[in-house]
C-alpha cells in the first residue's frame, strides 16, 4: 500500500532539498521501493533523463538518494525564470510548453493540477513511499487557493506534512509558530511534527524554547512536536534549486584559481561547483572587470537562461574587454552552453523565445552564430574524444558524459575543431578556447583530472593522480546524510506520520 510524506518549509533555501534526498536514503535504505515528487520547480539548474525529458536537478539527486532512475514524472512542472517581463519558460512533463508570466500561470491552475495528479499517479503505482517536496512556504496564502506545490498538493494526494525551520536565519521558533498561524485549520492539522534545521551550538540551549513553543501550539489545540535537531554540517550533496554560492564555498588561494563569468541569469551552475570537492581548486565569481584584473588559471563562461541579455550585461560592464584581455595572454577558456554561444559571432532570438531581446554581436573567437529555434534540444549524451588539439591534446579516448539542453542551433564553421569525432559542436577545442554543449562536463572523473594537469602543467605544477569519481563521491555523502538524520532526528515517528 502506496504511503507519501511531505516536507514544506518556514521559507525558502531552509533545507527541503537536501533534507528530502535524506529521507528518500533511509527508506530505500530500510528496504522500501521510494521516489522524490516536487509538483512544481522553479530552476535554473535541471537536467535530462533517459528519455531526453528535462526535469529539475534537485529532483535528479534526490532520486539518485532513492536508488532509483530520474524519471520526469517526479518533477512535472519545471519553471525556468527568463528574466524578461517576470516570465519563465514552462515546462511540462518534460517539454517545452510556452513562456508565461505569473498572472497567466495561475490563470490556468486547474489544467496544470491534472498534470501534477497525473504524474503522482505514476508515482504511486510504482513506489512504495513517496517524498514530497514543498517549494517556498505555506504561509503565502495569497497563493493558497491557486497553489501547486504546498498545502494545495498536500491536500490534492493526502498527505502528511513535516515543516522545515532553518535556525540559522534566526527567529526560528517565530517562523514556525507563524507558520501554523497563518494556514487556516484544514492545512494546519496536516503538519505533524517540524524540524529544526542547521543548528549550531549546544542542543541543551534549545530545549527551553521548544518546550515553550509546545505550550503554545497546544494552547491552540495543535499537537506538533519537535522531531529534531540538525547540527550544521557541510554535506557535498546538490542542495538547492538554483545558483546559490555562499561566500563558505570560497576557499583561500589555492593551486589552480578558476573564475566564472556570474551572470545575472546563470543557469546549471552544478556545471562547475562540482570543482569545489578538488582540493587544489578555488573559484572566483566575476561580477565586473576588475574582478578579472588578476591571474587566472580558467575563466568559465557558463550556462543562462537569457543569453542575449547576460551578453548584454557583461559587455556593458566591460567584463567581455576583460575576458579578450585572458585570451591574448593566453589564458584557457572554457565557453558552456551560453557562454558556448557567446564565443561565437553572434547570438539572434528574432522570434523572442528567450526574451524581448533580439540579437547580440558576440566575442567572435570561433566562426559560428547561434539561432534561437522554438524546439528545444535534450538528450544525455557520452562522447569518446578524439583528434583532440590545443589544450586538449593528449585527451583521445577519453569519455565524457553528461546531457544537452539548449534552445540555440549553432552553425558554421568552427565544427571542424571538433573532439568528439563528429562534425558538430557538441565540443570544440581551438589552442586554448574550449566551446560545448554538454552539461556536467566536469562529472566524468578522468577527463577532469587530466584537464585540471593540464592547467597545472602550464604552470609548472606537478600533476595530481588521483582522480574523484563523483558518482563514489556523491554516495558517500548520502550515507553521511542519512547517517546524520538517523542520529537526530526521531525516524519511528517520521514513520509513524507516513500516510
Amino acid at each position: 500500500m502506496h504511503k507519501k510524506i511531505m516536507l514544506q518549509g518556514t521559507g525558502s533555501s531552509v533545507g527541503k532539498t537536501i533534507l528530502t534526498a535524506g529521507l528518500c536514503r533511509i527508506f530505500s535504505q530500510d528496504g522500501y521501493k521510494v521516489a522524490p515528487f516536487k509538483s512544481q520547480n522553479m530552476a535554473l539548474n535541471s537536467s535530462v533523463d533517459e528519455d531526453g525529458k528535462e526535469m529539475s536537478r534537485a529532483q535528479v539527486i534526490q532520486a539518485e538518494a532513492a536508488n532509483t532512475k530520474p524519471k520526469v514524472f517526479m518533477n512535472p512542472i519545471l519553471l525556468k525564470p527568463t528574466g524578461d517581463n517576470f516570465s519563465s519558460q514552462v515546462i511540462l512533463e518534460g517539454i517545452v510548453f510556452r513562456n508565461m508570466q505569473a498572472k497567466e500561470y495561475y490563470e490556468e491552475y486547474e489544467f496544470f493540477k491534472k498534470i501534477i495528479k497525473r504524474n503522482y499517479d505514476i508515482l504511486k503505482e510504482n513506489f512504495d513511499i513517496g517524498v514530497l517536496e514543498g517549494g517556498g512556504s505555506p504561509a503565502e496564502i495569497n497563493f493558497r487557493k491557486t497553489d501547486l506545490v504546498n498545502m494545495g498538493i498536500a491536500e490534492m494526494v493526502d498527505s502528511n506534512v513535516i515543516l522545515i525551520a532553518d535556525i540559522e536565519r534566526g527567529g526560528v521558533f517565530a517562523s514556525i509558530y507563524g507558520t501554523l498561524m497563518l494556514l487556516d485549520k484544514k492545512d494546519r492539522n496536516r503538519i505533524k511534527g517540524y524540524i529544526i534545521n542547521k543548528f549550531r551550538g549546544d542542543v541543551d540551549l534549545l530545549k527551553d524554547g521548544i518546550k515553550m513553543l509546545d505550550e503554545k501550539l497546544k494552547s491552540e489545540n495543535l499537537d506538533v512536536p519537535c522531531l529534531g535537531i540538525l547540527p550544521y554540517t557541510k554535506i557535498q550533496i546538490e542542495n538547492e534549486d538554483s545558483y546559490n554560492f555562499s561566500k563558505e564555498d570560497e576557499k583561500p588561494k589555492k593551486d589552480l584559481n578558476i573564475a566564472i563569468i556570474n551572470f545575472e541569469k546563470l543557469s546549471n551552475s552544478t556545471d562547475f561547483t562540482s570543482l569545489l570537492v578538488y582540493e587544489d581548486v578555488k573559484l572566483t565569481y566575476i561580477n565586473i572587470k576588475e574582478d578579472l584584473n588578476q591571474d587566472f588559471d580558467l575563466i568559465i563562461l557558463p550556462g543562462s537562461k537569457n543569453a542575449i541579455y547576460d551578453f548584454s550585461i557583461i559587455n556593458t560592464r566591460k567584463i567581455t574587454d576583460g575576458i579578450m584581455e585572458h585570451i591574448k595572454k593566453g589564458t584557457p577558456i572554457l565557453g558552456i552552453h551560453s557562454g558556448f554561444q557567446m564565443l561565437g559571432k553572434s547570438i539572434k532570438d528574432l522570434k523572442q523565445i528567450e526574451s524581448s531581446f533580439l540579437k547580440a554581436e558576440t566575442l567572435n573567437i570561433f566562426p559560428m552564430t547561434t539561432t534561437m529555434k522554438e524546439k528545444k534540444h535534450t538528450k544525455q549524451i557520452s562522447k569518446t574524444l578524439c583528434n583532440c588539439t590545443g589544450i586538449l591534446e593528449g585527451f583521445d579516448g577519453i569519455v565524457v558524459s553528461g546531457c544537452e539542453i539548449h534552445q540555440g542551433v549553432t552553425t558554421g564553421e568552427a565544427s571542424k575543431y571538433s573532439v568528439t569525432g563528429e562534425d558538430d559542436f557538441t565540443l570544440i577545442c581551438k589552442e586554448n578556447i574550449i566551446g560545448t554543449y554538454i552539461h556536467g562536463l566536469f562529472d566524468s572523473p578522468k577527463f577532469t583530472r587530466k584537464f585540471l594537469n593540464k592547467l597545472r602543467e602550464l604552470k609548472g605544477l606537478n600533476p595530481i593522480l588521483e582522480y574523484i569519481n563523483m558518482e563514489s563521491h556523491q554516495e558517500t555523502e548520502f550515507k553521511n546524510l542519512a547517517r546524520l538524520m538517523r542520529q537526530n532526528l526521531d525516524i519511528e515517528k517520521i514513520y509513524e506520520i507516513l500516510k
